[in-house]
């Protein structure tokens, strides 16, 4: 993908805005959970890493619009700097847009984080994509020192300099909690001229009004509940964009799921590691044990997209419609062996994309 057509995707979407579902793309996500081998074993954290490069490969050969990689600093995770995974990522495949899900600017330089995109920009021929958020874990405010008194106004004042950053011109900036910047310039410049870029929240009205209020794409996670709870903060973005006079700007969702040739084999395959990745974060979180019906119930009432190619395009079909987004992102890891994310990977780029936007033309 090179200068012209190097916004495909991006651009896509701003398409879609009116010719409602025409211009629909779709992801796969990845947090880099450390993966179980076929007897059990936990895979070493650099193997993972391998592994997830293959899972890219597969998704961009497969027809997939876009590849994300989270960031996380724990044991149970294997990617802390997913700009490195994704750079490598850059060299192997030709189409897919490679994005971050996501960065914790909170915790970082945004200037850093803009160079590292800009870096990624240029290996992968235009096709980076910066998705901005505040994670769901604090380890890396321990590792790099913010302080987590100031987790709201960390992320308020960093994700304002990144945005200033976006021109790609010289930068004037000041604020608390980092050094200003006077006339600053920032290498390496794009080729495209500015790195499109996402804000990713999960369901708070304050967060949703600060991305209309930067005039940047939403990207709702949703991870647990009924999709259609968010119907609400879908149309909190859209009407905070025109009373604040930004430009109409597309919506992402970010929700797990997984794709098997039937309906059991898919519950088979996935909920067991489900079910032992909520009782972990569950018992650090004081959330107590999963009880015995809460992955049907998510599967069949809530946000687990997971079954049969069919079943999974007929739930991601209604996803889109209820909320009337313009991308979806399939989280499909959580710890099971490699090969069987692989076989998600494929049946999602070549049978599920297909069904579902069939079914929104239809």
């Amino acid at each position: 993908m090179h200068s012209n057509g190097m916004r495909r995707a991006f651009d896509g979407l701003h398409d879609a805005m009116s010719d409602e579902f025409s211009g629909v793309t779709f992801g796969v996500d990845t947090f880099g959970s450390v993966t179980r081998d076929p007897d059990g074993n936990p895979v070493p954290q650099h193997q993972v890493i391998r592994d997830i490069v293959a899972e890219g490969r597969a998704a961009d050969q497969a027809g997939v619009d876009h590849f994300g990689l989270g960031e996380h600093h724990r044991v149970d995770f294997a990617v802390s700097n997913p700009h490195t995974v994704l750079a490598g990522l850059a060299t192997v495949t030709e189409r897919i847009t490679l994005g971050t899900a996501v960065t914790v600017l909170s915790s970082d330089d945004p200037a850093r984080v803009w160079q590292q995109f800009a870096e990624l920009d240029a290996l992968s021929s235009g096709r980076a994509e910066a998705v901005l958020g505040r994670g769901s874990f604090i380890e890396s405010y321990g590792l790099f020192g913010p302080r987590l008194e100031d987790y709201e106004e960390l992320f308020e004042e960093k994700l304002g300099l990144f945005h200033a950053l976006l021109d790609e011109g010289p930068v004037t900036w000041s604020g608390r909690l980092r050094p200003p910047l006077t006339d600053q310039e920032v290498y390496p410049k794009t080729a495209g001229g500015r790195i499109p870029t996402w804000v990713a929240v999960g369901g708070s009205p304050e967060s949703v009004v600060r991305a209309a209020r930067y005039g940047l794409p939403l990207m709702l996670a949703i991870i647990g509940g009924d999709p259609a709870r968010f119907r609400p903060f879908t149309e909190l973005y859209r009407r905070a964009l025109d009373e604040l006079g930004q430009p109409a700007q597309p919506i992402a969702v970010h929700s797990p799921g997984f794709v098997a040739a039937s309906d059991e084999e898919a519950a088979a395959r996935f909920v067991p590691y489900w079910l032992e990745t909520r009782a972990r974060i569950g018992k650090e979180r004081g959330w107590g044990p999963p009880r015995p019906d809460e992955a049907r119930h998510e599967i069949e009432h809530g946000a687990l997209h997971l079954g049969s190619p069919e079943t999974v395009a007929r739930r991601i079909a209604s996803t889109i419609r209820t909320l009337g987004i313009q991308r979806f992102d399939l989280k499909y890891d959580g710890g099971m062996p490699h090969e069987y994310a692989m076989e998600s990977i494929e049946r999602y780029g070549t049978e599920v994309i297909p069904m579902v936007r069939d079914m929104l033309n239809s």
